[in-house]
């Protein structure tokens, strides 16, 4: 909790929440400085660069003295962001800043502390954005004419998420830019399908916008 917040304070109340939920302790305030003391005991070896404590107590609770790029889901959040803006007018640029988001990841977020509804929602959204930056990176790697070396990352991507039609659509255009029309077409039906059986949904505007420009082999795919 306080490294999700890093230099900002996090509430007491808010921390007895997210450690103890509906079972409501008598003392949880002594309870939650037991953990902070313990807490500091690990930190103690560590200082910032005024030799005070990094775990702070505040008027209302207590907070993370850490500068934000000092923490791993910080940077990539950061990175992603850089890297997303500059897919679309630097895709070059893009791969590198992007494969170093990644590079921060160990496994899935947050794994071992999900059981509070604010570090449950904060793995969700990092996960997601874990997602996405996989996308805007093969779709970077796309643009600098790299579909031969991502179709297979891609098919393994889209078969774990089969609800992401972006994935379908960036698999079928690496298919398409790689001499395998039929492949890629194929991608369209099965999700189409998929989608109808699972959500009752057609696949959208843009993922069939794709399909009509591969059956016409539209010179705009290249």
């Amino acid at each position: 909790m306080l490294a999700l917040s890093p230099g900002r304070p996090v509430s007491y109340e808010q921390l007895a929440d997210e450690l103890w939920g509906p079972r409501s302790l008598a003392n949880s305030r002594n309870a939650l400085q037991a953990n902070i003391a313990r807490l500091r005991r690990l930190f103690k070896p560590i200082t910032d660069a005024n030799g005070e404590e990094l775990v702070r107590t505040t008027y209302s609770g207590y907070q993370l003295e850490v500068p934000a790029e000092s923490i791993d889901s910080h940077r990539f959040l950061e990175l992603a962001r850089r890297g997303t803006a500059l897919v679309g007018s630097a895709p070059h640029e893009a791969v590198g800043i992007l494969r170093e988001a990644l590079m921060q990841w160990r496994g899935p977020a947050l794994m071992d502390v999900q059981e509070g509804v604010r570090c449950r929602a904060a793995a969700t959204h990092l996960n997601e954005r874990r997602l996405a930056v996989q996308e805007d990176l093969i779709a970077a790697r796309l643009a600098v004419g790299e579909q031969h070396d991502i179709v297979h990352e891609l098919r393994l991507l889209a078969t774990e998420n089969p609800g992401r039609e972006r994935l379908s659509e960036l698999l079928m255009l690496a298919l398409y830019r790689s001499g395998q029309q039929s492949e890629a077409l194929s991608v369209f039906h099965h999700t189409s399908k998929w989608l109808g059986n699972e959500l009752g949904l057609s696949p959208g505007r843009a993922l069939k916008q794709l399909y009509q420009a591969i059956l016409v082999q539209d010179c705009m795919l290249d």
